[in-house]
């Protein structure tokens, strides 16, 4: 259908369109006309990514003399899939001159776009970027061009032959490319599809990608470098981006990372020493390079760039290496001094909390490594990694791991602590020494991002409350709001459940968690749901421990033998592989009528990109409230940095978070409105307003006084009511007058104010 948005033609690949979607383009093209930054929270089930897609894309058509380029940002490759899939609907429905000219992508990782069965034989993604490398690096190609039992990757060679003849821009046909369709034109091709798409990306009108090739600047420095001002980035999902940001710029650092770091530097050494017999030359060219300065040394082959440098601005990359880090010897004589250095501050029986300008003074007084030394670590690593013609990286990660730690440390004044722990926090008898150097500012990471881009949009179902995101990432958006659901039926129930049958009060506070009666009231809250629930019920907890803890005493008091009477059960584990399995297991289990139930945990990877969408899930539990450790000394330097530095208070910051995780989970449940589900906040705290209040505004529209402060029976009771209402039939498109799905003709009614909403 086509309509008009705020006087711009907009094409939508569907016949009808909802309310808030209209809503939701109206608040998107003014953000694009005033070229700023837009918060927008949407409801789950909504149509968020149609709405995304449909307006940007048309916004481009509208306007051809701004040249704009998305990039989509995602968090998982499925979820790249979905968005993908969406907008080939969406090409369908454009007009011919644009359809014939648009040119869409995906960009993941080797792993996922490797057709080479000898690179895929490799197992992790890190192992798969080393065979990759092995096989396609400059010296390496250079080398089989004099003896052909060097092995190469046809795929890339013959990728490489084609791109050679100067007509990269029609590589790759117009039109929208999954993964997989990138790989099947890579096998039809014989061309590598991962080379391919690194560099049709910047002639694509559409990216979609990973948060971390923007957020992450040790890859954004060599995958989304080239990309111009005039792009609209959109965050997907995006209610956790300030822990995505903080993860980015974080490092760990072990007595393993050192030991290998020890090893890395004695492999280069030995190199070092047989190139100096056999090619100096090669290592004064490098020297030479360096005293040019970063920023000057050229382009390097695609397939080199893979390292690029985690955080130097513009003015240090101009500048000369130091010279006392030029020479390769010299560089890794420095090192070895500050591997050694580090291996000290790990020998503490006492927990020590500094600040990055002290540390970097006291490197520099203990091992004489001044911080400018410091700060070009990683970026002279990697020129020296590539003068060795080391090409796995796999091998190299702890030399890497202590040279970004080197760099990060030495950039940054605030916003970082380094905390050194000699014991694991949670068992204090086990030692574990561990250096972190930790990122409290969320914005340190994004900020490029809002400063290069001329808009960027942050989306999801969960972000309220809204008003806390400007303050974490530091911006002022230019439009801020969260919609509702228009729904012709109550198709979502939440409850807050406080106490069990016989009255007790249930929660995981830490004084409550393990008490006898706490757990089997969970327990029979289980019991009586899959009894009376058909199809799937997904249970979320609090973390891993508590997950396990509890499903053993269930298991001693006979409550699991009794659940599993009426439903299988699965269970996430930390094993990405064995969690895989268990969700295919579980969907066949509802597939084949008997239903399942699904044991989870909040901040997993099920609870950020798993949908549970019709018979998958029909009631989601959330037992207790997923606060974060609040002893972890990392958690309460943040803390400690928000207020200080944002006026942020401990409790609201905590409360935040965990709602937000427990919004995300429920959400799961619901992904349409022609769906319907149960959502149970299993936990006395929930009954709190200054609690309450910070779930999204969809979930406590439905939440009604009469579903607060509940007993399990009581539960029970509105859930049978709730399934009952639910197999009525009803009108999807609404009626009496009030509309919640549109028409053409009822979009035009709308934008002139004559229908009722």
């Amino acid at each position: 259908m086509r309509l008009e948005v705020d006087g711009m033609t907009v094409y939508f690949p569907y016949g009808s369109i909802y309310p808030e979607q209209v809503e939701y383009m109206l608040e998107l093209k003014r953000s694009l006309d005033a070229r700023g930054h837009a918060l927008l929270e949407m409801p789950t089930g909504t149509g968020k990514t149609a709405a995304l897609l449909s307006l940007i894309v048309s916004y481009s058509l509208a306007h051809p003399e701004q040249r704009l380029k998305l990039l989509y940002c995602t968090r998982t490759v499925h979820e790249m899939e979905k968005t993908l899939a969406e907008l080939r609907l969406l090409l369908d429905h454009l007009p011919q001159p644009a359809r014939s000219s648009l040119l869409a992508l995906g960009l993941s990782s080797r792993k996922n776009l490797c057709v080479n069965p000898d690179v895929l034989s490799a197992r992790s993604r890190d192992s798969v970027d080393a065979a990759c490398r092995r096989l396609t690096a400059t010296w390496v190609r250079t080398l089989a061009q004099d003896n052909p039992n060097v092995p190469t990757c046809p795929f890339f060679e013959a990728y490489d032959r084609a791109a050679s003849t100067g007509a990269e821009a029609v590589l790759l046909p117009q039109g929208v490319y999954t993964l997989g369709d990138l790989r099947t034109f890579g096998r039809e091709k014989g061309w590598c599809p991962y080379f391919l798409a690194r560099q049709m990306i910047r002639y694509a009108n559409v990216v979609v990608y990973s948060y971390q090739y923007l957020l992450d600047p040790k890859v954004a420095s060599f995958i989304s470098k080239e990309m111009q001002k005039e792009c609209v980035v959109v965050f997907d999902e995006a209610h956790n981006i300030d822990n995505v940001c903080i993860e980015a710029l974080s490092v760990s650092i072990r007595k393993q990372t050192l030991e290998g770091a020890a090893r890395n530097l004695t492999q280069m050494s030995q190199q070092i020493d047989r190139l100096k017999a056999t090619d100096a030359g090669r290592l004064r060219a490098e020297y030479n390079r360096l005293v040019q300065g970063l920023a000057q040394r050229g382009n390097l082959a695609i397939t080199d760039a893979w390292l690029g440098n985690p955080a130097l601005p513009d003015d240090i990359l101009k500048e000369a290496v130091p010279g006392n880090i030029r020479r390769a010897e010299h560089f890794l004589s420095v090192l070895r001094r500050l591997v050694q250095y580090l291996k000290g501050r790990l020998m503490t029986e006492n927990v020590e909390t500094e600040n990055p300008v002290s540390f970097c003074s006291s490197i520099n007084s203990q091992a004489g490594i001044d911080q400018k030394m410091l700060k070009f670590c990683y970026d002279r690593l990697h020129s020296l990694m590539l003068t060795l013609e080391i090409t796995d990286t796999d091998e190299f990660m702890h030399i890497q791991t202590v040279c970004d730690f080197a760099t990060l440390v030495s950039t940054y004044a605030r916003g970082f602590s380094i905390i050194i722990e000699p014991y694991d926090e949670r068992m204090p008898t086990i030692p574990d020494p561990v250096l972190q150097l930790s990122c409290h500012d969320a914005s340190l990471a994004i900020k490029p991002v809002f400063d290069r881009f001329q808009s960027v949009i942050i989306t999801s179902g969960t972000l309220s409350p809204i008003d806390l995101y400007p303050r974490l990432l530091s911006f002022n958006p230019v439009i801020s709001r969260s919609f509702t659901m228009s729904l012709t039926r109550d198709c979502i129930c939440p409850m807050v459940l406080t106490r069990g049958s016989d009255q007790l009060p249930v929660s995981t506070k830490f004084d409550m968690r393990s008490d006898p009666g706490v757990v089997r009231n969970y327990g029979r809250l289980l019991l009586e749901m899959v009894a009376a629930v058909p199809d799937g019920i997904v249970c979320f907890f609090v973390s891993y421990s508590y997950m396990d803890g509890i499903v053993n005493s269930w298991n001693e008091m006979g409550i699991l033998q009794d659940v599993m009477q009426h439903k299988l059960v699965f269970i996430e584990t930390q094993d990405v592989v064995e969690t895989t399995l268990a969700l295919d297991n579980y969907r066949k289990a509802c597939d084949c009528g008997r239903g399942a139930v699904f044991f989870s945990v909040a901040r997993g990877k099920v609870a950020e990109g798993i949908d549970f969408d019709r018979h998958y899930g029909r009631l989601v539990i959330m037992f207790g409230v997923p606060f974060q450790y609040t002893l972890s000394r990392i958690l309460l330097a943040r803390l400690e940095y928000l207020r200080e530095t944002f006026q942020i208070k401990e409790g609201d910051f905590l409360t935040f978070d965990a709602l937000r995780q427990a919004a995300q989970c429920v959400g799961r449940v619901i992904r349409s409105k022609a769906d319907y589900g149960m959502m149970i906040f299993a936990d006395k705290r929930y009954s709190r307003h200054d609690k309450r209040s910070k779930l999204p505004g969809w979930i406590l529209s439905h939440l009604h006084d009469a579903h607060l402060n509940l007993s399990t029976d009581m539960a029970l009771h509105i859930a049978r009511e709730f399934l009952r209402r639910m197999a009525q039939p009803y009108d999807k498109a609404g009626s009496g007058g009030k509309k919640t799905l549109l028409s053409e003709e009822d979009v035009v009614k709308m934008s002139e104010g004559g229908l009722d909403m």
